[in-house]
């Protein structure tokens, strides 16, 4: 008995040596984290260096605070990632500061929209306006690749590489055959004949309506993509068109063949044209620092005016949301912050969302106009900004649009699934119940098909909160109800198309739409802040949610095919009337 008490006390006292150790280790983890990331260290720069620019990480709307990111952990390399807003701003640093000399531009896969490829596009010509250089080179070049590429003075590839080349494409993955195997009805109440964000799960391939507008919005990309493509590399837009039509360039030689690229080479030989621009000696290495590591930043002065930019990205969500949603309550408190903030005479709506929940995009679009009332508002679209997305936006005093933004699809729908078949046939479930009422169950039963009679109160819904949509469209746009209506019809547009529509009010980025609000403020001497405030580093350490660690697992396993998991997920998780853009748009 002696004997066993004494393994009893050694093995609780093992533990509970083992459990403080881990304690202290993980204090002194976070400390050391906290303590680096509130240092914000100031990488050293050669005096003569170029600045590498790869782009191979999740490219997000904001720079995320969450410092498990900036870790090199292994097997998770590909948690790193990096804001378009810094990636713009360290691009614009770059080009006034004297120790960076040129950018080594040495992308393949670029994982971002078109508007958001763009604008770092537009980034790296305004670098080259102060007469830096830029020298591409790639392995690989994927299309969003070589659009990027296409910007610099000097291209070159591996001889055994590969260059796409054969125009855009956009796929849709339809799921009503598989929800039908497996006893799924999916029961659709919608306004609008474009309004195909239902499709996937009622049909089987796209509507004539559907595929007519897909085809319409993505010539309009492939147009802008071409004019491009076309200044940067002095190819006639004709010459491109036939070149993809005809898969012309197949290996490096075809590359050279129609002037894709300046050059086939190893990177050791690019490094050797980089030395020599550089005046560095063949036996050293190249001076260069990364684009995620150069942070070349001034003291940020909160004093004075200033011009408030409010980041809304995600799915509009019903209450507070969580990190990459926008919360109706928590971004409409924002809002009201910031109109009560006497500090802040301007504010900018940084849009880049496919919508979401009707009621919680209401809420929003009525600060938007509260706002108005107080100080000048304007909003920027990033790669999207529909249904919900464009109903947030709408009071706005002026809309700013990319060409390749995504916005419109102005309806709305009500998605309910009838389990009853996959119950009863395929799992052999029953279910019963009992009510106090004849509708008490309306909405909320997914173990039985609609009655026409709920079908008809729900249509009615959804009717209600369409007319409501464009009322507000037009009041705010300063339009006819029957003219947005016409426009409307859940129908994607481009920001060039929506521009000719009277849907936005210019073409341009986030700096346009500061310009803008701070010209309606008559500011002269202004402040740019960015809002909402981001969380401590600290706080954030323990606040990654189950949620984030579930989408890395999802991202391990699944890679591309994750979104349509989380697409299916995204919509029988939602909840109430949606004014959503149809499913997610990949363009490749």
């Amino acid at each position: 008995m002696k004997s066993f008490f004494k393994y009893v006390l050694a093995t609780i006292t093992g533990t509970v040596i083992v459990f403080v150790v881990l304690f202290l280790i993980l204090i002194g983890f976070i400390t050391a984290t906290v303590s680096s990331m509130g240092a914000k260290e100031e990488i050293y720069v050669p005096s003569s260096a170029v600045l590498y620019v790869s782009l191979d990480y999740n490219i997000l709307e904001r720079t995320s605070s969450n410092p498990w990111e900036s870790m090199n952990l292994p097997g998770y390399e590909e948690m790193k990632s990096l804001g378009l807003n810094d990636i713009l701003s360290r691009i614009a640093a770059a080009k006034g500061d004297d120790r960076i000399k040129g950018i080594f531009l040495n992308p393949t896969y670029v994982n971002t929209g078109m508007a958001s490829l763009k604008e770092i596009r537009d980034a790296l010509v305004d670098f080259k306006s102060s007469g830096k250089f830029i020298v591409a080179y790639s392995d690989v070049y994927t299309q969003k690749a070589y659009y990027l590429a296409s910007v610099a003075d000097e291209i070159y590839m591996n001889p055994e590489g590969s260059l796409e080349f054969k125009g855009l494409s956009a796929s849709v993955m339809f799921m009503k055959e598989a929800l039908d195997k497996l006893g799924i009805e999916m029961q659709v109440v919608k306004v609008g004949t474009y309004k195909s964000a239902v499709e996937p799960f009622i049909l089987n391939e796209m509507s004539r309506a559907n595929k007519e507008q897909m085809t319409a919005y993505l010539e309009s990309i492939y147009s802008t993509f071409l004019e491009n493509v076309s200044n940067g590399r002095q190819i006639s837009t004709d010459t491109l068109r036939n070149i993809a039509n005809n898969f012309l360039i197949r290996d490096a030689d075809d590359a050279v063949h129609h002037k894709f690229i300046d050059g086939k080479c190893y990177k050791d030989e690019v490094f050797s044209k980089l030395k020599e621009r550089l005046e560095v000696d063949e036996k050293k290495d190249v001076p260069a620092v990364s684009l995620l590591d150069y942070n070349k930043e001034g003291k940020t002065e909160t004093k004075g005016d200033r011009v408030a930019v409010l980041y809304a990205y995600g799915d509009i969500v019903d209450g507070e949301g969580m990190e990459g949603n926008i919360g109706g309550d928590k971004l409409s408190r924002e809002l009201r912050k910031l109109r009560r903030d006497d500090r802040v005479k301007a504010v900018v709506l940084r849009v880049n969302s496919p919508g979401g929940s009707a009621l919680a995009s209401d809420i929003i679009a009525r600060e938007v106009e509260l706002t108005k009332k107080v100080k000048p508002i304007m909003v920027s679209m990033g790669d999207y900004a529909a249904s919900g997305g464009y109903y947030i936006s709408t009071m706005a005093d002026s809309i700013f649009a990319e060409r390749e933004t995504l916005t419109g699809s102005i309806g709305v729908f009500g998605l309910i699934p009838n389990l009853q078949g996959l119950l009863n046939n395929k799992l052999g479930i029953r279910v019963d119940e009992v009510k106090t009422g004849k509708f008490a169950d309306l909405m909320t039963s997914v173990d039985r098909p609609l009655t026409e009679e709920e079908k008809a109160i729900i249509q009615a819904e959804v009717n209600r909160i369409y007319d409501t949509f464009t009322s507000k469209v037009a009041a705010g746009r300063n339009m006819e109800i029957s003219a947005v209506d016409s426009i409307g019809q859940g129908r994607v547009w481009t920001g060039s198309q929506a521009l000719e529509r009277g849907l936005v009010d210019g073409i341009g980025n986030l700096d346009r739409a500061i310009r803008a609000a701070a010209a309606k403020a008559k500011l002269k001497d202004y402040r740019v802040m960015y809002y909402p405030t981001q969380k401590d580093p600290f706080a954030t350490l323990f606040s990654t949610s189950k949620e984030r660690i579930k989408i890395w697992m999802l991202d391990e396993e699944l890679g591309e095919y994750r979104q349509h998991v989380e697409q299916l997920r995204t919509v029988l998780k939602s909840s109430g009337i949606q004014a959503r853009i149809p499913y997610r748009i990949e363009i490749r």
